[in-house]
């Protein structure tokens, strides 16, 4: 397990409730971890904020399609 020495605290926008969210996979059980559903939650929604965010960037421009894809696979 990584340590990390002192808490990181930012500030970020979400167009979700991201609480709800993490309810949500935490009773998935995708991981049979909750605390990993919980980073996986995290994780996901900070990145995918990002990509709305900048979705004209080329940086996402193959990787959209997928993703999209992903979501609905994750949302059934």
């Amino acid at each position: 397990m990584l340590h990390c020495p002192k808490p990181i605290v930012l500030e970020f926008e979400n167009h979700d409730e991201i609480f709800n969210i993490i309810e949500v996979l935490r009773k998935k059980n995708l991981f049979n971890d909750e605390n990993q559903s919980v980073e996986f939650a995290i994780g996901l929604k900070m990145f995918s904020e990002v990509m709305l965010k900048n979705k004209t960037n080329p940086l996402f421009e193959n990787f959209s399609p997928a993703f999209i894809e992903f979501m609905k696979k994750l949302k059934s």
